[in-house]
């Protein structure tokens, strides 16, 4: 004989199965390194905080797992003010002019000027 449990049990069983995979997994937030420590394991890089952030391991990580350590973070960076100086002046694109090549810098003449050197 079979035995048949009832449809209550049945259900804790799926509910409780189903929150167990719906739960987050609670992941540690790696540190960010300048520059790969050593050349042993993959290692991979995403940009936080406007510079490259090299961790261990598989790319595509989270940028919100990888943090620079606090003494690092605290430094300014360069890149940065030019960054934030150049966000506080939006370009208006109806000012913006085209570039064009002076007739010395067409493909033509500067080829011609390299064969004519050889």
């Amino acid at each position: 004989m079979t035995k048949h449990l009832p449809p209550t049990v049945l259900a804790v069983c799926i509910t409780t199965s189903s929150l167990i995979w719906m739960m987050p997994t609670a992941q540690a937030k790696q540190q960010c390194a300048a520059a790969p420590s050593n050349q042993h394991g993959y290692w991979s890089w995403r940009i936080i905080d406007g510079r490259k952030c090299w961790y261990e391991g598989k790319p595509m990580l989270s940028k919100s797992l990888l943090q620079w350590p606090a003494r690092i973070a605290a430094q300014p960076d360069s890149s940065r003010e030019l960054a934030s100086a150049v966000k506080e002046k939006p370009e208006d694109p109806l000012d913006s002019q085209a570039w064009a090549p002076a007739a010395s810098d067409t493909f033509d003449a500067l080829w011609r000027a390299r064969i004519e050197r050889h």
